[in-house]
């Protein structure tokens, strides 16, 4: 879906502040509502989803393969699944995923197994710069065909599988290409085995764990996932936490503020999306969860920030599975703590919406931090002083999203001017961002193309 484009321009800091806010709703759960919903039994219903522009996208690709969906209210919608393997579409569709990765990956899962489907996928200007290699290599494997041959990158043209088997597949650090197997595998013949060595995020079992064809064991300090194929899925009834990784941008705003709070209620705290705030109260960050409980598998609570002292952040690998959106926030709270910081394991942050590692580095260079990137390790040499009145940051046109909010947290944490260009497309994943950037008390113009 195409929206207007805008750049955003910041010339002072934030003053201090003790507020109360709820976040945006979580993308990742949003999108697979959708997706899952419309290939189960009866209708799914879920309140609270994300009204963003990468979910608009899921809505939009869904209803060309026959789905019904339907909005009540506001973040409420109901979805009238259609059973497994009874998505269709016309032999000349197109289905376009625009920034959403997310979306990409899932549905190709869904569809690959999936009778008598041919289609064209494409992704927006950024998007359609992804490698998709790994997805073609797990979806070929269960012996969907992409055209032309060779060539890893949108636009494609995808033709599903017409005997689709299940496969073995030992999985590494991505949860979509995870869940993409997964949901290939609903309706594979045979049983389809995915080996988890590396803990990545579990929103798509969680949606499926009340379903008997999908079964979850323990075995030698791995989670070993068993779907079997051709069972037909229960249907889904669900209320949407608010996003941890749009959290993160407010809570790094507070602890960097002086004499500064903040009470973000009602976010997803599942275990593997925390790894940034494990992290930074490993590091002196004043961070507390509250009112903690358990809703359609998936753990909610609050989240309680406060003003802190940062040590340097050493970031082992092992924090990437749960810290993968936050990594450019973290490199900016690095590049304000005096002394070395460290990242391992991150070189995936080269395929995301833009090159995460030089996009930042670029970003850094420009406020006068140092920093060096060597053999999947990043350094970030910090400090705390910073002439901000002979500093600028200018972020071009990258479509992507956590960059440009990286950016705003940067400008309005040190009263750094700041020319953000492209800012619109965090409407993909936080609509709501600039207004409760102001309602915190942050200052910026909007600057139309």
């Amino acid at each position: 879906m195409a929206f207007k484009k805008f750049s955003l321009v910041i010339s002072k800091s934030i003053k201090s502040f003790n507020k109360s806010i709820k976040v945006d709703s979580d993308k990742s759960i949003s999108i697979r509502f959708f997706l899952i919903g419309s290939i189960c039994q009866n209708i799914s219903c879920a309140k609270n989803v994300l009204e963003s522009e990468d979910v608009f996208s899921a809505i939009s690709c869904l209803r060309k393969l026959g789905v019904k969906i339907e909005k009540i209210n506001s973040g409420e919608y109901k979805v009238y699944g259609k059973g497994l393997g009874s998505l269709y579409a016309n032999r000349k569709s197109i289905l376009h995923f625009g920034n959403s990765g997310t979306l990409a990956r899932l549905l190709t899962g869904i569809l690959t197994s999936t009778p008598n489907i041919k289609v064209r996928l494409i992704g927006d200007h950024s998007l359609n710069k992804r490698s998709m290699k790994k997805l073609i290599d797990l979806m070929s494997s269960f012996g969907a065909d992409f055209y032309p041959k060779k060539k890893f990158t949108f636009p494609l043209i995808f033709t599903s599988s017409a005997i689709p088997l299940g496969i073995n597949y030992n999985s590494g650090v991505s949860a979509q290409l995870k869940s993409a197997v997964i949901l290939a595998g609903l309706n594979s013949f045979g049983k389809t085995t995915i080996n988890e060595k590396f803990f990545s995020r579990d929103h798509t079992e969680n949606m499926l764990k009340n379903n008997k064809n999908l079964l979850l064991t323990k075995k030698n300090n791995q989670t070993v996932i068993n779907v079997n194929g051709k069972e037909q899925l229960k249907n889904l009834n669900l209320k949407v936490p608010g996003d941890p990784s749009s959290a993160a941008f407010f809570t790094a705003i507070t602890l960097m503020s002086k004499k500064s709070s903040l009470l973000i209620k009602n976010v997803g705290l599942n275990p593997k999306r925390i790894g940034f705030y494990k992290l930074l109260k490993k590091n002196g960050a004043l961070i507390k969860f509250k009112n903690i409980k358990k809703t359609n598998n998936e753990i909610v609570g609050d989240i309680f920030v406060q003003s802190s002292k940062l040590k340097p952040i050493n970031a082992s690998k092992e924090y990437y599975l749960n810290t993968t959106d936050e990594y450019p926030l973290l490199f900016v709270m690095a590049s304000l703590i005096k002394g070395n910081s460290s990242f391992v394991g991150i070189s995936d942050l080269v395929n995301k919406e833009s090159n995460r590692i030089v996009e930042m580095q670029k970003i850094l260079k420009q406020i006068g931090v140092r920093s060096s990137f060597k053999k999947g390790k990043l350094t970030i040499f910090g400090k705390t002083i910073l002439n901000s009145s002979k500093k600028r940051i200018i972020v071009p046109n990258l479509g992507d999203h956590r960059i440009c909010m990286t950016a705003a947290v940067l400008a309005l944490s040190t009263g750094i001017s700041a020319k953000i260009n492209n800012f619109e497309t965090v409407r993909t994943s936080s609509p709501s961002f600039l207004k409760t950037l102001r309602y915190l008390g942050g200052i910026f113009e909007i600057k139309k193309k």
